[in-house]
């Protein structure tokens, strides 16, 4: 919604290997603000968790997380970078790139994926890192999904198996949802 800018700071790191302190300077993002949208893509991985598919369930979930300011601390790159949640209608209001056709990132990370999220073969018994070319388009920033981004091999990794029913997990009611 504003415009890209960042600030640079001196900060002075703790050493611990000696009573001396040495002055580093940090490029933060300065006056962030988004708006977004999301939608559900459910782990078809995890047959265990198939009644708990309920899109209306989660919905309501999040819409009363995201009236609350957010169920945890969002953090916008690092811990001392804080952001704050608060209900939105997406695409409201004025955003500082909504009259530009394309701004281009360049490669960028999109996120990891674990054993258990695996979306083909080349991603199944493996942790590997996504990368992806970001793109804002009038505004608006589209993230692909997992199986549209590059992949690289991070290590091997085995899926986590959970208990029984109720051991580690529970599903719970609709009902008990809209309480």
């Amino acid at each position: 919604m504003n415009p890209i800018q960042t600030e640079t700071k001196g900060i002075r790191p703790i050493k611990y290997q000696n009573d001396k302190n040495d002055l580093s300077y940090y490029t933060y993002l300065k006056d962030c603000r988004y708006q977004v949208r999301a939608h559900f893509v459910w782990n078809e991985n995890r047959p265990e968790l198939a009644e708990d598919r309920n899109e209306h369930k989660h919905h309501n979930i999040a819409r009363r997380m995201i009236q609350r300011g957010g169920r945890r601390d969002i953090f916008l790159g690092t811990r001392e970078c804080q952001g704050y949640v608060e209900p939105c209608v997406f695409g409201e209001g004025k955003g500082f790139y909504d009259d530009i056709p394309e701004l281009n990132f360049g490669m960028m990370y999109h996120g990891i994926t674990y054993a258990d999220e695996a979306y083909s073969e080349e991603t199944k018994g493996r942790m590997s890192v996504r990368l992806w070319q970001a793109a804002m388009r009038n505004g608006i920033i589209t993230f692909l999904p997992p199986w549209e981004c590059v992949h690289r091999t991070v290590r091997e990794m085995n899926i986590k198996q959970f208990g029984q029913e109720g051991e580690n997990f529970s599903v719970i009611s609709e009902e008990e949802v809209m309480k």
